[in-house]
């Protein structure tokens, strides 16, 4: 295929086939990568939602110890 208009040969057609499996797996392996990134951002993000959450149950826990401390103190008690 010197000038574009001869037959292709069965080794241009072999050479066609492995530039385009060369591009397809460039291809997959960015696609890949992309989701990695995407996935290993969630999962930083819900590790700090995790975090978070069992800070606040702490904080709730605290307040309710300090809440039932006061009814017990007053004689009332504790609602459901």
């Amino acid at each position: 295929m010197k000038n574009g208009n001869e037959p292709a040969t069965r080794q241009d057609l072999a050479k066609l086939k492995e530039e385009l499996a060369e591009v397809i797996h460039d291809s997959e392996t960015r696609i890949l990568q992309a989701f990695f990134a995407i996935a290993e951002s969630n999962q930083k993000r819900l590790a700090e939602i995790e975090t978070e959450n069992a800070f606040v149950k702490s904080r709730l826990s605290t307040l309710e110890q300090r809440v039932l401390e006061v009814e017990k103190r007053l004689h009332l008690p504790p609602t459901q």
